[in-house]
Parts: structure tokens; sequence; C-alpha cells
């Protein structure tokens, strides 16, 4: 049982990681007026989506071993990282793959 939860956890955290990325809506819901998102609120509400994440983790963590032990700041500063690498798929469509099939059509 555990090993699928943290399989379905690594899944959603990289749809999670490259949303931002890929969809124009905010959060992939919320329609901006201007029609294109700007790079900041990419960044933004990737980082949020980052927060939400490691949240479901605390959670799945103390769901498993009923307890949710301290981490020093290396284990966030890799869980952020990993969380980074997760979004390069969505990144390089964004700037790169989306305008390349663009100008093909």
């Amino acid at each position: 049982m555990l090993g699928t939860v943290i399989i379905i956890f690594v899944a959603v955290a990289f749809i999670a990681a490259n949303l931002p990325w890929i969809s124009d809506h905010l959060f992939g819901v919320i329609a901006l007026k201007s029609g294109k998102k700007p790079v900041w609120l990419t960044i933004l509400e990737w980082f949020i989506l980052y927060l939400l994440i490691g949240m479901v983790a605390l959670g799945i963590e103390k769901k498993f071993t009923s307890d949710i032990y301290s981490q020093g700041w290396e284990f966030y500063a890799t869980t952020f990282c990993l969380f980074l690498v997760f979004a390069l798929p969505g990144f390089i469509y964004r700037f790169d793959l989306k305008h390349l099939l663009q100008r093909q059509k």
C-alpha cells in the first residue's frame, strides 16, 4: 500500500511542478484577463505548488509513521531542487517547444 501511495505522490508532484509552465490559467483553472500569464506569476504559482506538495508529503508521513520527523535545511534544499528538476519539461515546453510548434503552423 505504501509503495502505491509513494508512486502516486511522485506522479502528482511531477504534474504539479509542470502545471504552471504548461497552462496559461492560474493553477490550471483560473483564467486571467490578459490571457497570458507573466513569468513572475508562473514562478510564484510554481513555488506555491511546491509548498502544497510539501504539506501533502507531511500528511502522508504523519499517516504512515504517526509522527513527523524534523528535517534540516539540507532536506528542504534537496526537495526544492527535485521539484525544480521535475519542472524542466514544462519549462522547456513553454519557452522553446511551444514557439517552435506555433511557427510550424
